[in-house]
């Protein structure tokens, strides 16, 4: 049809159309949408500012409690979290550092005690890596209607820069005999964790800086350590000070909390790493969804390295599919997934099961709490998560995914 034609023809629908009373709100409400949109290219923009924000288009926001605030999972795109974005928890609230009082001291079983301040920091070599920060409480159910925020979502990921550990433990000369170390926070919690000295050596880092800026007062400013794949509170914020000695410390921290039943009337301590986990970020509550084609989406994740695969099961668990991983698939890092499905409109069953380089495969419900005598959450508590679709479209929160 040509255009002149076509043109024509739509003209002549509208006024029929507007002949009706239908036609005639119907116009109205669209002369009023009209009024609150503009043309961009008749009116310049704003101008530059000292901070760039967000389009008042797109809200993304954390879940906020009086301990912790949850990253929005089912938001995000890519591997990397927003700096405001990402997941809070802490024991005694965020503490104002002035990063020109701050010091770090390493003492205790080393030839050299010292003292650094952040600026000495900065000029030994700095490196940068991508990793997860996971919450080693990071479950939430019971519920079916839970957004993957509101689930797993004390986990995030951000590009950290600062100095190896292992720098600083050899200007120290961390004595051999030395197996462990503490490290205490600045907050009002004083927070301590004890560390396996061989962690220290291995890939632990003082951190100043998240995703190219100055590292946010949430997340530990001026200096946090890191330890990539272990549960988050090990990574003290605020870092003060660390003391190295032949054993551990048994504080408040890993005593009290950080333990989980693991049946038979006996508890795990010194857990440390977060096992490989997945979930489907897409369709999941409180979407809807029509019949036909559909792109499932999702994270994975293991504190014992590289995530090797992601299975998919469209089923309720009966078969399983692999579903294609998203490059780049880092150590230690939050890995997008994705797997096409064509459905036919019946109720069922979707959820994801990630395979870690260890050949770890993340459990279910059921065999999670079997081994933890009957347990159903508390820590390092990494269940295969399921979504019931309805025939209607509706996405629930199917609990207890694989409790059969």
């Amino acid at each position: 049809m040509k255009r002149r034609t076509w043109l024509g023809g739509a003209a002549t629908a509208a006024v029929v159309l507007v002949q009706t009373a239908f036609g005639k709100r119907l116009q109205a409400a669209v002369t009023e949408a009209e009024k609150t949109l503009e043309d961009t290219t008749k009116r310049l923009g704003t101008p530059p500012g000292v901070l760039g924000t967000r389009s008042p288009f797109e809200t993304p926001h954390k879940k906020p409690s009086d301990t912790s605030s949850r990253t929005p999972l089912q938001d995000l795109y890519g591997m990397i979290t927003p700096s405001d974005l990402h997941f809070e928890r802490n024991h005694g609230g965020v503490p104002r550092i002035d990063p020109q009082h701050h010091e770090l001291m390493i003492h205790g079983m080393v030839e050299k005690p010292m003292i650094f301040t952040v600026a000495e920091l900065k000029r030994f070599p700095s490196v940068s890596r991508i990793c997860f920060v996971e919450c080693s409480g990071n479950f939430r159910g019971g519920s079916e209607a839970l957004t993957p925020q509101e689930i797993c979502g004390l986990t995030s990921q951000s590009e950290w820069t600062g100095v190896m550990l292992s720098t600083l433990f050899r200007e120290v000369g961390v004595k051999p005999a030395a197996a462990w170390f503490l490290a205490e926070g600045a907050d009002a919690a004083v927070m301590t964790r004890s560390v396996l000295v061989s962690k220290g050596w291995e890939d632990a880092m003082i951190v100043y800086a998240q995703n190219g800026e100055a590292i946010r007062p949430e997340q530990g400013y001026p200096l946090r350590l890191l330890l990539p794949g272990w549960e988050g509170n090990t990574s003290v914020k605020w870092l003060r000070r660390i003391e190295l000695s032949d054993q551990p410390f048994m504080t408040r921290e890993e005593t009290s909390k950080y333990t989980e039943s693991i049946g038979g009337g006996k508890v795990r301590q010194f857990s440390f790493v977060m096992d490989a986990r997945s979930i489907i970020t897409f369709p999941a509550y409180p979407a809807h969804v029509g019949k036909g084609w559909i792109e499932i989406r999702g994270l994975a994740w293991s504190g014992r390295g590289k995530i090797q695969a992601v299975e998919v099961s469209t089923d309720a668990g009966k078969t399983w599919a692999p579903a294609r991983l998203q490059e780049p698939v880092l150590d230690k890092a939050h890995t997008q997934f994705r797997y096409i499905w064509q459905w036919n409109g019946e109720e069922t069953e979707i959820m994801s099961r990630a395979i870690d380089e260890t050949g770890y495969i993340q459990p279910t419900f059921r065999q999670l709490s079997d081994a933890r005598g009957g347990s159903k959450g508390g820590y390092h508590f990494n269940p295969v998560t399921a979504w019931r679709i309805k025939r209607t479209g509706e996405v629930l929160l199917q609990p207890e995914a694989g409790r059969r």
